[in-house]
């Protein structure tokens, strides 16, 4: 019940209406996770936490790496984020890009992450996987399309508190300063996309 009047509040009060989503849109939230704080601090961005739009007749669900790796309703997806606040971006060239072919490409690939594990540590390897690396990595192997600079560890503001004792809590004095990472935030601000609903 709550979903329903959830989803209800969010099409008369915000003007949402996801039919006017598509497959493959990006959609962009504020984690309440734990670690959230952290990631906003590191990457200097609102947005920690993201996934791929996926419909399913007249369901729209997304695809997305909390734990483990597995789709969403859209509703229940939104419920989980700060305010109910989230932003869906597209492809700039997705008439070009996103053909069906290429969108069936990117859920066979998908397909390949299903019930990983999330990864806590941020590696660049496919043993486990985190939000925004399941993103890149479904678009470069599908699309060839990078959304979004690779960057390593070292070169976030790691200074914070907030950020300092998580590195301690899952590093200990081992940061792998060189791994390379895709943050939400860069992903978010990639001039690849443009913005097709905000609340």
């Amino acid at each position: 019940m709550k979903t329903i009047l959830l989803s209800i509040l969010t099409i008369f009060l915000f003007g949402c209406n996801d039919s006017n989503f598509q497959n493959g849109d990006i959609i962009f939230q504020t984690s309440l996770s734990s670690q959230s704080k952290a990631i906003q601090l590191a990457t200097q961005s609102k947005y920690s936490h993201m996934g791929i739009i996926y419909k399913d007749g007249d369901e729209t669900y997304v695809y997305e790496a909390v734990q483990p790796v597995k789709l969403t309703p859209l509703e229940k997806w939104i419920d989980r984020g700060k305010d109910n606040h989230f932003v869906v971006k597209r492809l700039k060239n997705h008439n070009e890009i996103l053909t069906s072919n290429v969108l069936k490409k990117m859920k066979v690939i998908g397909e390949k992450f299903k019930g990983k594990d999330y990864d806590l540590y941020f590696e660049w390897s496919d043993e486990r996987i985190y939000c925004s690396e399941l993103v890149w990595k479904i678009y470069k192997e599908a699309a060839n399309i990078e959304i979004g600079n690779l960057q390593r560890i070292m070169e976030f503001d790691l200074s914070h508190p907030v950020i300092q004792e998580k590195i301690k809590e899952r590093y200990g004095a081992k940061l792998p300063k060189e791994e390379l990472v895709i943050s939400p935030g860069e992903m978010f601000n990639s001039e690849m996309l443009f913005t097709v609903y905000s609340n």
